[in-house]
């Protein structure tokens, strides 16, 4: 019964030393972090390779969030594919570096992953979630789009990691604008 006990109490006191990136020594971790990466408490499938991929979109997030369109295309690999709603793909790291022109103060870019699966070969993986964009029109007005994303990750002959592929779809139509049928008059 003894050692149950003690058992019990070492576990509480560890939990409550948890580091979490921000955070002091001694501090629970917040229930709804900021951050992409899954609380490994709740989530039962966190894993290493999902807990790198939900590392490596935090730093992605965190480097558009600064450098906007520029910091954005130089995840991207060599070879990589954006693939967006209504445009032709854009092929190549480079071509997506002309594509992705925006600055920061323009328009920002926002997005956390709700999933990260890596493959069990560990060199490729994907995220997808729900992204933001926000900035103004003409008249100084704010504007929104949002949608689905998903990202394919490849780690690199230098033991980097980069975007491969980054596909994302407008969310549809609200209820009110969807279905709607031609008045037959």
């Amino acid at each position: 019964m003894a050692g149950c006990w003690r058992r019990t109490l070492l576990g509480m006191v560890l939990a409550t030393l948890v580091v979490v990136p921000g955070s002091a020594w001694g501090q629970l971790p917040d229930p709804h972090p900021q951050s992409a990466a899954p609380n490994p408490f709740s989530d039962t499938t966190v894993n290493p390779g999902k807990m790198l991929l939900f590392d490596l979109e935090a730093r992605f997030a965190k480097d558009v969030a600064a450098r906007g369109g520029k910091g954005f295309a130089e995840w991207f690999a060599a070879d990589a594919v954006l693939l967006g709603n209504g445009v032709a793909p854009v092929r190549g790291r480079e071509a997506i570096a002309k594509t992705s022109t925006w600055s920061p103060q323009d328009y920002q870019l926002t997005w956390t992953p709700t999933e990260a699966i890596m493959e069990p070969s560990g060199d490729i993986g994907y995220t997808w979630s729900h992204y933001e964009g926000k900035s103004k029109d003409a008249a100084g007005n704010p504007v929104l789009t949002s949608g689905r994303f998903v990202t394919i990750w490849r780690k690199q002959p230098d033991g980097s990691w980069k975007v491969v592929l980054d596909a994302g779809a407008n969310e549809p139509a609200s209820t009110g604008d969807c279905c709607k049928l031609p008045d037959a008059h």
